[in-house]
Parts: C-alpha cells; sequence; structure tokens
C-alpha cells in the first residue's frame, strides 16, 4: 500500500517506497511527519525503506565511507534533481502543472538497522522509522547537528514530543 498524505494546509506531501520506487508499507510515518513537520517545510519528500546493503552502496558512493548508517538525506541539486535519484521520487513538474509539489528531497532509511536500534531502544519498528525520518527531513531543511550549537537537537527536540517520540536520535547518540 502506497502510503502518501498531504497536511491540511498541503504544505508537505510524503511518499514512502523501497530502494526500487515500489509502494512500501510506511508503518505511518507519512501522515505523522506531515502533521508534525515545521512549517517551512514545504513540498514534496519520498521516504526509501532500503536493505543495509543498499544503505553501505549509498554511503561508499556518495558519503565516501564503507558502513551502514541509519538515515541518509539527499536535497535536491539545481534543477530540483536528487542523488541518488530514487525511483519512486516524484521530480519537479513543468510550470503550471497543479498537484505536483518541489521536491524538498529524499530520506533513506536502512531497514535492518532501524529493525536494530528499534530493540535497542525497547520500541517498535514504527517509532523507529519515525524517528529517523524526522531527523532526515530536518537535514533536508539544512539543519546540522554537528556544526549548529544544539539549534537542531532542540528543533528535534520539540518536534518529536509534539509527535509523540519519546527519545530523538541526536539524544541518544549524545547519551551513548
Amino acid at each position: 500500500m502506497r502510503e502518501r498524505t498531504r497536511t491540511r494546509c498541503g504544505r508537505l506531501e510524503v511518499d514512502v517506497t523501497d530502494a526500487r520506487g515500489r509502494p512500501a508499507r510506511g508503518l505511518g510515518v507519512a501522515g505523522w511527519l506531515s502533521a508534525i513537520a515545521p512549517a517551512r517545510a514545504r513540498g514534496q519528500v519520498t521516504i526509501a525503506l532500503v536493505s543495509d546493503a543498499v544503505m553501505r552502496r549509498l554511503n561508499r558512493r556518495f558519503a565516501g565511507f564503507d558502513r551502514v548508517t541509519d538515515v541518509l538525506s539527499f536535497a535536491p541539486e539545481a534543477g530540483g534533481r536528487t542523488e541518488p535519484r530514487l525511483r519512486g521520487a516524484r521530480r519537479p513538474a513543468s510550470p503550471g502543472h497543479q498537484g505536483v509539489r518541489q521536491p524538498l528531497g529524499d530520506i533513506v532509511i536502512a531497514t535492518g538497522k532501524a529493525v536494530r536500534q528499534a530493540r535497542q531502544a525497547g520500541h517498535p519498528l514504527r517509532i523507529e522509522v519515525r524517528v529517523l525520518a524526522l531527523h532526515g527531513l530536518l537535514h533536508l531543511l539544512g539543519y546540522d547537528h554537528h556544526a549548529d550549537r544544539g539549534t537542531m537537537a532542540r528543533l528535534e527536540q520539540r518536534l518529536r514530543r509534539r509527535g509523540g517520540l519519546a527519545a530523538g536520535l541526536i539524544e541518544r547518540r549524545t547519551a551513548s
């Protein structure tokens, strides 16, 4: 079942796919992310749920290291294209085309790693996917917890509380 949703005011549209762009069971993440997203989150986001092997290849190609991470975000380049070109991601519509949003970017989540992290955190996979999707969305909006002196962490904390999440990714990483 393809999971697509729009917020009441139509700000954010979220598609959930597998690595090949086929509709994926998104564990309720599309509606949840649209509902709690910051007001400046406008456009179309594709969340791709991929295997750990696919994530490792993406990290090798785009991040320059050979390991699996839980989430990657790819913002559009000039012209609206995102890298990697996820097959399920929609591209910018021609001017005047109604109903298709400009891409905000792609979020890639490694499902194997997400399952392990959910188990370790003691919550269901659907909660872990939400934690990772929120973190990825904030990166698409330009936040960088490695360099922003806590700005992203504070926003992530506020949004996850609004969305009913007990702990965020930045907090977990800081605590360990």
